[in-house]
């Protein structure tokens, strides 16, 4: 059921174990409440996808992701034709040889077509049932593809010659997100409610750790949510983000740990940075320094 005030978006986001700010509610009930797409942008890991399944859990209703990446052409978000499926139709028809009671043209029908992402939700809120879509990393695909799907998202319809014309009579909830690779056009963004997601502070982040990571003792979630404040004021490369807060919760969880160690943070620094240059650079600077980031 779609929640109908702002503190029932709250709630709803907190019993899904989701520690949103004030600010990210806000735009999520709006969204909801104006039928407009939600633009959350933000560096990797800080909680965007997460959003829009949470979303999907709190109403519902399916969540169907299309994951963009440089190349993604219309064919790929909206339909394919079953070539393999047409192929043997054709086939059949010439070995019944009947004179024409099945048509080759029979083939280019509805049921020949394989759904992707944007045509699933389309198909979906033709029949009366909502959706929510997720348009995953918008700024990985290319300007061409983002141009179309600005005419989608006007009217949620598409047409496909040989079918006709599929109109949405309850359109899906879309969530769009972006890393900044590229700018995103204005156009698209003035369709949608807007909103950057942040890291995380620290009473938030160890927030985050007891939702998610409630085995992680008191003292050792207090230490990653400071150590990880720190670490991100570095000069890093690519500082970690609130998944890599998680994942590193669940390796030190694993290992037995009960509080930061340099030992510890050694072993485990493969689980929240990923370049190399980063984890040379953190064991230049030494890696005591993050065993004093006690408290935010």
């Amino acid at each position: 059921m779609t929640p109908r005030t702002l503190a029932d978006v709250d709630a709803a986001f907190a019993a899904q174990d989701y520690i949103a700010d004030r600010s990210l509610l806000v735009a999520v009930h709006l969204a909801l409440e104006m039928g407009r797409p939600l633009f959350l942008e933000g560096e990797a890991g800080v909680g965007k996808t997460e959003v829009a399944k949470t979303l999907a859990s709190i109403l519902g209703e399916e969540l169907i992701r299309l994951q963009c990446y440089e190349g993604l052409d219309v064919a790929q978000a909206l339909y394919e034709w079953d070539y393999a499926r047409q192929m043997l139709a054709i086939r059949l028809i010439e070995a019944r040889n009947d004179g024409g009671t099945h048509q080759v043209a029979d083939i280019m029908s509805r049921d020949y077509l394989v759904a992707r992402p944007l045509l699933q939700a389309i198909e979906r809120g033709a029949l009366g049932e909502q959706s929510v879509l997720l348009i995953d990393e918008l700024d990985r695909a290319d300007e061409e593809f983002e141009a179309y799907l600005l005419e989608v998202l006007s009217d949620f319809q598409v047409s496909i010659p040989e079918v006709g014309t599929i109109r949405a009579s309850v359109p899906p909830v879309v969530i769009i997100t972006s890393n900044r690779t590229r700018e995103v056009h204005d156009a698209l963004k003035r369709r949608c409610i807007y909103h950057w997601i942040d890291y995380p502070d620290y009473d938030r982040e160890l927030a985050i750790l007891r939702a998610k990571v409630p085995d992680v003792s008191e003292r050792l979630a207090a230490q990653l949510a400071a150590t990880m404040q720190r670490l991100r004021s570095l000069d890093l490369f690519k500082p970690p983000g609130v998944a890599e807060t998680l994942d590193w919760a669940a390796a030190l969880t694993v290992l037995g740990g009960r509080e930061l160690s340099r030992q510890l943070i050694d072993d485990t620094l493969g689980v929240v940075l990923k370049y190399q240059e980063d984890i040379e650079h953190l064991r230049n600077l030494g890696l005591d320094r993050l065993l004093d980031a006690d408290s935010g």
